[in-house]
């Protein structure tokens, strides 16, 4: 079995995930997790599954969870501001990982990573048919170049109210687009975070709390031609599924010796 470490419960999405792992007959889940300094548990419970929660700045506790545990997997699903420094942790305890968070910047990392021989699934999108889509588009950004040139691109995102940062699929999806001729800066991202707002747009009531709603059109200059990309996400689940092919995934590449390598989901995808 594969032995993983939940890291950002009792987190929306670190829940999720959790229960969709601990369903698994493959994985066996430690039974703490690495939590943020304000939050007041000190257990947490999901579907009979018992955690010890222990906070970021408890050194000692963080020390003895990684001398008592092994070759195990780390499952990130933190925040932003502090997921840098949980990947300085996980290279310096000589743990893999996957981060499932967004604004993870691979490049500024991959140094640190590839020096401690330690291998990881990045992506800002744990989702497998979105980032099969992205790589569609990725597709013709790099073999058709410009064939939209002189079309205006409009992008909007729909995220739960707790998402503060902008979405990093629509970042990178700005990215492929502006390869096609569009000129757009990604601070232009309509970001919608307003439940009312969402409501209006369609999102489901019940989906408010977790959802990813995105929208990208493109239309030509004299507007005789108007074309839509729309990915309508509602709940967690689909990250947790593509989470749990990651960890297969990257199990497989630690068991055939690669060491110190960054993975994304187009690499789990592809299933090499």
């Amino acid at each position: 079995m594969i032995k993983i470490l939940i890291v950002g419960l009792p987190g929306n999405m670190a829940t999720i995930f959790a229960k969709h792992a601990i369903k698994d007959d493959g994985i066996d889940i430690l039974n703490y997790s690495i939590t943020g300094n304000e939050t007041e548990e000190n257990v947490y419970e999901i579907d009979g599954h018992t955690f010890n929660l222990i906070k970021a700045n408890d050194k000692a506790g963080i020390k003895q969870l990684f001398e008592n545990n092994k070759d195990i997997i780390a499952v990130d699903y933190t925040e932003p501001h502090v997921v840098e420094n949980n990947i300085d942790l996980y290279c310096r305890k000589k743990i893999d990982f996957i981060v499932g968070t967004t604004g993870v910047a691979v490049a500024k990392v991959s140094e640190k990573i590839r020096d401690a021989k330690v291998n990881a699934v990045i992506a800002p999108n744990m989702g497998k048919q979105i980032v099969a889509i992205q790589a569609m588009v990725q597709y013709a950004a790099e073999n058709f170049p410009n064939c939209f040139k002189g079309y205006n691109l409009t992008v909007t995102e729909s995220h739960q109210k707790g998402k503060m940062d902008t979405s990093g699929t629509a970042r990178a999806m700005v990215e492929y687009f502006n390869k096609l001729g569009m000129s757009f800066n990604g601070d232009k991202i309509i970001k919608y975070r307003d439940p009312k707002k969402q409501l209006e747009l369609g999102v489901p009531k019940e989906h408010l709390s977790g959802h990813g709603w995105h929208t990208y059109a493109f239309t030509s200059d004299d507007e005789s031609v108007h074309i839509e990309i729309t990915h309508n996400v509602n709940g967690r689940d689909i990250y947790a599924d593509g989470t749990i092919d990651s960890i297969y995934y990257l199990y497989k590449k630690i068991e055939s010796g690669v060491q110190g390598t960054i993975f994304s989901m187009i690499d789990v995808l592809k299933n090499e």
